[in-house]
């Protein structure tokens, strides 16, 4: 089998119009996806990890690079292929998001065509389940929950806000959530400051919303708090010990992932009682090394259409094992990055817990998927058993895409 050609798809955002250029410059949701097509008729779907932030552009531009040099390549050789990206294409050895994301896009899209190659799910491919239905959170609530954007509280801000949501998650069945209390202050208008010593108010405004949702669902339910690394040391530790009343299941990303060195400080003068996760920021074995080597950290979250797709993502969760550490996929992309997500955590034996970002729930975000089965029931997720990764676009949302095609 060979591989014919590659088509780089820019899906349109449900939120804001789609334009043939490749859409508005106000565009923050931008699904990078990639299918693989082979002379034998299979074809493979995958996601580069750039769909929010700053960088599709940057992503779309550099799978249609690496494209060019596996056209005509055995697409069952997998190991072989992310060698060859990797270490043939100058950039790839450096590392870095994009280069990563463009590696993981290809990979997730070759282990697609390898399970329907085989008719068998990638799990099946990658040792079998050890795992089946998996425990999930709720993620992002600051900008609320549900099937929809409210535009009336597109975010929330006020202790009583956080409540109500916390009340609806825990009312569909879900278990945990998570949620970042300092991502914006009580007033849009006050200085905002996360970063240095703190003082009361700063203090205050992020403990009032964890407590408020503390108090609304209860002792048994689970909080995870994401501080998106925007604290540092000083900062991220004066938090940790202000949250530790309110029993936090653990605590992610609270300093710059670029220096493993800050996980450390911070573990080391934290509550020991709480634990630290980290990885969404963080590529290849080689990022996660020192954090795993240091014990800086306790949950592993590499994202796998970053980190260097499935291939890379289960060999970073089995070095964490060795280390007696946990592992969760960060999962913040299209139904094709769940679906990928899903098929390493089904493996994985020291999975923790499944990331259902809050767009994630979108009625028109589910919709561009051919199927429709990754949202949990009652606080869980079933891996499905279809082959590959067990999910694609639809062919009229790749008719509305911006499409390049290397061949």
């Amino acid at each position: 089998m060979k591989i014919t050609s590659v088509d780089v798809m820019k899906i349109p955002s449900p939120d804001v119009s789609f334009s043939g250029n490749g859409g508005g410059s106000t565009e923050d949701w931008s699904p990078i996806i990639v299918r693989i097509n082979t002379d034998e008729g299979i074809s493979g779907f995958g996601e580069a990890g750039l769909a929010y932030g700053k960088g599709w552009r940057a992503g779309y531009g550099m799978v249609q690079d690496f494209a060019h040099t596996i056209i005509g390549d055995d697409p069952m050789n997998i190991e072989g292929i992310w060698d060859k990206l990797q270490r043939t294409t100058y950039w790839g050895i450096a590392g870095g998001v994009v280069p990563n994301a463009a590696i993981s896009a290809i990979d997730i899209a070759l282990w697609d065509i390898k399970g329907k190659y085989y008719k068998t799910p990638v799990y099946q491919l990658l040792g079998g389940k050890t795992n089946d239905n998996l425990r999930a959170y709720a993620s992002q609530l600051q900008y609320n929950w549900g099937e929809a954007p409210d535009p009336k509280l597109p975010k929330l801000s006020t202790p009583e806000e956080y409540a109500d949501v916390a009340r609806r998650v825990k009312a569909e069945g879900f278990t945990a959530l998570k949620f970042d209390p300092i991502m914006w202050g009580d007033d849009p208008q006050k200085p905002w400051n996360t970063r240095g010593p703190l003082n009361h108010r700063e203090i205050k405004i992020a403990y009032d919303r964890v407590k408020a949702i503390r108090d609304a669902v209860g002792p048994d339910f689970d909080i995870i708090i994401d501080m998106h690394a925007n604290t540092d040391t000083t900062a991220a530790i004066e938090y940790a010990h202000a949250f530790e009343p309110l029993n936090i299941l653990y605590y992610e990303e609270p300093v710059d992932p670029m220096n493993p060195n800050f996980y450390k400080i911070v573990r080391d003068n934290m509550p020991e009682d709480m634990a630290i996760a980290g990885g969404e920021r963080t590529f290849t074995r080689w990022g996660f090394r020192q954090m795993l080597e240091d014990r800086s950290i306790d949950i592993v979250q590499p994202d796998l259409t970053l980190a260097g797709g499935i291939t890379e993502t289960k060999k970073i969760c089995d070095m964490a094992y060795t280390y007696d550490i946990n592992a969760q996929v960060h999962v913040c992309g299209s139904p094709i990055a769940i679906a990928a997500a899903l098929q390493v955590e089904a493996v994985i034996p020291n999975f923790y817990i499944h990331e259902v970002y809050q767009r994630a729930m979108y009625t028109k975000d589910r919709a561009a998927a051919v199927y429709d089965d990754l949202i949990p029931v009652n606080g869980q997720v079933k891996v499905p058993d279809r082959p590959g990764i067990g999910q694609e676009l639809k062919p009229e949302i790749i008719k509305q895409s911006l499409v390049q095609t290397i061949d």
